[in-house]
């Protein structure tokens, strides 16, 4: 018992092991859940007592799950404050990498900004994404792109009921993930805002469709994206949407991406990143 309760303290106390689990784990060493209750108290205090400040302030909670889709089961990667309340919850897709580390902290990122955070993977048909991506795109191939749609919209609903989320729901996405965000605005009329990052827009046809409000962030210098955003803004209009659109200045495609030096622009990012949560909060608290 001895070796084992250390090594119980510490998981406990840096938030990786869940207070239910440790409970049964304190239940298994010490012989009853009895037992295990009564020292629950004093062991918090010692576990968060002796970890570092920066650990014992962890502000989110985060795990794998999976979420009914048209396809099956949709893997996610979920994270969530780190407290008992009720969360407005946002999706954020991937690019066409699929979900990747990069992903799963922006994701992060946002639970830490108030959001209960879900990042679906939208290869979860074909397996899921692979640790090696060199070939990704192979899979992207081979997802059926209406289900693929439907598969994202599924975790609007999976958002609305979940225990921890307020109903309200939002979508943002990067790249490829920005153009599914708009096909989720399109393709669901419970969706609450949606924040496209330099996506493919929709068809002109399709933006009457649309019932959130729309954030649009875009690069100076993404020509083939850009290309349509003058029929998607003369959409909104005609429609009498409520929308947004921003263009960065000295930006490239990706812009967003601090996993990627040769586009990452850190001045745009954080600018981009304070208007989407602004928006979010004003759409969705």
């Amino acid at each position: 018992m001895k070796k084992k309760m250390p090594s119980a303290f510490g998981d406990f106390g840096k938030s990786q092991l869940p207070r239910r689990r440790f409970l049964t784990r304190l239940a298994i060493l010490t012989g009853s859940i009895t037992s295990a209750l009564s020292l629950f108290p004093v062991i918090k205090g010692k576990a968060l007592l002796n970890i570092p400040l920066s650990d014992q302030n962890e502000a989110i909670r985060e795990s794998m799950v999976e979420y009914p889709c048209v396809t099956g089961k949709m893997k996610a990667f979920l994270a969530i404050p780190n407290n008992e309340s009720k969360f407005p919850a946002v999706i954020v897709i991937h690019e066409n990498r699929g979900l990747v580390p990069h992903i799963k902290e922006v994701t992060r990122r946002m639970a830490k900004e108030g959001f209960l955070s879900l990042a679906p993977d939208a290869l979860s048909p074909v397996g899921g994404t692979p640790e090696d991506i060199s070939n990704v795109g192979e899979l992207f191939a081979k997802l059926d792109s209406n289900k693929t749609t439907q598969n994202f919209v599924s975790a609007v609903a999976y958002l609305k009921t979940y225990p921890n989320s307020s109903g309200k729901v939002g979508c943002t996405g990067f790249c490829w993930g920005g153009a599914m965000t708009n096909q989720v605005a399109v393709n669901c009329e419970d969706l609450d805002a949606a924040v496209p990052y330099y996506g493919r827009q929709p068809e002109p046809d399709d933006v009457k469709k649309i019932k959130a409000p729309v954030l649009a962030h875009y690069a100076e210098n993404d020509e083939r994206i850009n290309a349509g955003i003058a029929a998607f803004e003369e959409a909104l209009k005609a429609a009498g949407k409520e929308y947004q659109i921003f263009i960065y200045p000295g930006t490239g495609h990706g812009f967003n991406n601090d996993t990627n030096p040769g586009r990452y622009h850190p001045e745009a990012a954080k600018l981009a990143w304070d208007r989407t949560i602004d928006f979010f909060r004003e759409k969705l608290v």
